[in-house]
């Protein structure tokens, strides 16, 4: 097409050959004269280290006494002894190039933990359980909080204000809280954080002897124990949370309109906005049977508000999980063997 072009061009012209062969004239002249083309510059502008002064500063960076040091310190280190082979930028470009421009330092590394992933069905399967720090009188001083709730129900089954982190105190509130709650060996399974009253042998033994099976989340991972941190975001972002307890009582009395409170009038947005009290004591197709009715007599009444039919109440869901898998365990199907 440009050869045609430019035939074209010496009988007609430039002009009317382009617009009569709808062809750009930038297109023909690109096309045309190589003359307009630049010769490629060397980017480095001759400034570029050779071959030899690369592999002499990487041989410089493997030495052992830069091994565990950043690039930074050995540059600075270089330039105490007198020396500067290269800027601060080029020998990050070595490493890079080298694969090495990573975390040079051989420290330590948290092994791959395995992830909890587990299963509620119904009230007293699942708890978890966690402390929190209350703000006391005077700087620098607090009062500890234990909360265990039920992860199906949300329902706080055993709660305790003390003056300490402790686990003999940890220790006797699992204790009376499975006593209330007349959990059986083989029943449960309590989750906690890897706190140090969490992993105390007292606590331990005390499970192993209930037939409790324990479970923690692993290191530095918060959103293994979801449910104990929600529910401390609940209690602390109550409009009349104190900045801080006066005493002891002052705690104590908090929580204890707290606690009942929360049970039994919260309406949980986790559980259909059923309280957790209606959940874990199965009181939840009574609830359920009073608001459809609220429902079906609001549709007989205004049929036209309710464009999509009658309207029905929402249950709560049947399973709840922390760590829910990204494919859910099958159930086995036993397999029929063929036919002889």
């Amino acid at each position: 097409m440009i050869a045609l072009v430019s035939h074209a061009a010496t009988v007609v012209g430039e002009r009317q050959a382009c617009e009569a062969l709808a062809v750009s004239r930038a297109t023909y002249h690109r096309h045309k004269a190589p003359m307009y083309s630049h010769p490629t510059r060397p980017r480095s502008g001759g400034r570029a280290l050779a071959q030899a002064e690369r592999e002499a500063v990487l041989a410089t960076l493997h030495e052992p006494r830069f091994v565990d040091l950043a690039v930074p310190q050995i540059h600075a280190q270089l330039l105490d002894e007198g020396k500067h082979p290269c800027s601060l930028r080029t020998m990050y470009r070595i490493l890079d190039a080298a694969g090495e421009n990573r975390e040079r330092r051989d420290i330590r590394r948290i092994a791959n933990a395995t992830k909890p992933e587990l299963l509620a069905t119904k009230p007293n399967e699942l708890w978890s359980w966690d402390i929190t720090k209350l703000h006391g009188p005077t700087k620098w001083t607090y009062f500890y909080l234990y909360v265990i709730i039920d992860v199906f129900s949300r329902y706080v089954v055993g709660w305790m204000v003390a003056t300490r982190e402790s686990k003999v105190l940890a220790r006797k509130l699992i204790a009376e809280t499975c006593a209330k709650q007349g959990i059986k060996p083989g029943q449960l399974t309590l989750h906690a954080d890897r706190g140090s009253s969490m992993r105390s042998k007292p606590v331990a033994l005390l499970l192993a002897d209930l037939g409790v099976t324990k479970t923690h989340s692993r290191p530095h991972v918060s959103n293994d124990n979801p449910y104990s941190e929600s529910h401390f975001k609940t209690f602390k972002f109550r409009p009349d949370f104190p900045k801080r307890f006066g005493s002891l009582e002052h705690a104590r009395g908090f929580c204890g309109d707290f606690f009942p409170w929360y049970n039994c009038e919260h309406h949980h947005s986790g559980l259909a906005m059923l309280t957790p009290h209606d959940v874990h004591h199965g009181l939840i197709d009574e609830r359920l049977a009073l608001r459809n009715a609220a429902l079906r007599t609001a549709y007989e009444l205004h049929p036209e508000r309710f464009p999509n039919g009658p309207p029905e109440a929402k249950r709560p869901p049947d399973q709840v999980w922390i760590n829910k898998p990204l494919i859910e365990p099958q159930e086995a199907v036993p397999t029929v063997p063929p036919a002889q």
